[in-house]
């Protein structure tokens, strides 16, 4: 189970592994917290969208499944609402009734429902930063967290159907600085322009620290996959834009894997870990 904010968040943070896994058999549920209904377009070849929050939510519930068809993955809505990126100085109050100011356990119960009914063994979300600082990318953290603990305590949330504990939690690492730093230096290399070399000044000025990297996902077979799930979100994903400024054979060459932070084992593991269910097969081997 991948949980994530927006539509389009599950395309461009773990999407070739959420890919490759479901080509291999696996069940892979994402879960979409928010509609995404306070999203700008951002990509300037597609105009504008019609009709305010509900009109951006229709669109982007299509975007979603065509993305979720793209991955070969099933999808699901939590059916919050979206809180936007405040901007200025000092910031806006967030608007009523956004995701972000749901309370906790009211926000949480119906992903306890839909772990419980699920059944995964796995769930991948954000850290407590949330990757950046969008209020609901922290707010995905906090109940994707309060979930993980919670769904297997029969104690606790006991109208949202019978416990089930998940046995792994991981934290997305699609924008580490390793792999900006890899990809940026090769493409200096070769003459290339990079789109990182701002990105990498500033995260370095501000001294922003990394966490620790424990999985390396070898899952370049489904860049493409990726890719078509990137397009698939037209408003918010330009195709001549950053996230296809790479080439993909430098990509390829230069960092071939997704990357994620084991924060939570209910099972014996090694690390560094190349899957997701590591000690989670062995278990099953043993048994």
């Amino acid at each position: 189970m991948a949980v994530h904010a927006h539509p389009d968040d599950e395309s461009s943070k773990g999407a070739a592994t959420t890919a490759m896994y479901a080509a291999d058999g696996v069940d892979v549920l994402v879960v979409t917290c928010t509609g995404g209904e306070r999203g700008d377009v951002l990509n300037p070849q597609y105009g504008t969208v019609e009709g305010g929050l509900e009109g951006m939510r229709a669109v982007r519930r299509r975007e979603m499944a065509a993305a979720a068809d793209a991955l070969g993955v099933r999808q699901h809505w939590l059916g919050f609402v979206d809180s936007g990126l405040p901007e200025g100085d000092p910031l806006p109050p967030l608007p009523d009734g956004c995701f972000a100011l749901v309370p906790l356990e009211d926000a949480t119960a119906p992903l306890v429902e839909v772990i419980r009914d699920f059944k995964p063994h796995v769930i991948t979300t954000y850290d407590p930063s949330g990757g950046y600082p969008h209020p609901d990318h922290v707010m995905c953290h906090r109940v994707s967290a309060e979930a993980f603990e919670a769904a297997g305590d029969p104690e606790r949330y006991a109208d949202r159907g019978e416990p089930w504990a998940p046995l792994k939690l991981y934290y997305n690492h699609g924008f580490s600085l390793a792999r900006m730093r890899a990809v940026h230096d090769a493409l200096v290399a070769a003459g290339r322009e990079s789109p990182f070399g701002d990105w990498i000044d500033s995260r370095e000025a501000r001294e922003v620290p990394e966490r620790e990297v424990t999985t390396h996902i070898p899952c370049s077979a489904f860049f493409p996959a990726r890719d078509a799930a990137l397009r698939a979100h037209a408003t918010q994903i330009d195709p001549d834009g950053f996230f296809f400024a790479v080439p993909r054979e430098v990509e390829l060459a230069q960092w071939p894997t997704e990357e994620y932070e084991l924060a939570t084992s209910r099972v014996p593991v090694t690390l560094p870990e190349s899957d997701l269910f590591a000690g989670i097969r062995a278990q099953d081997e043993a048994r």
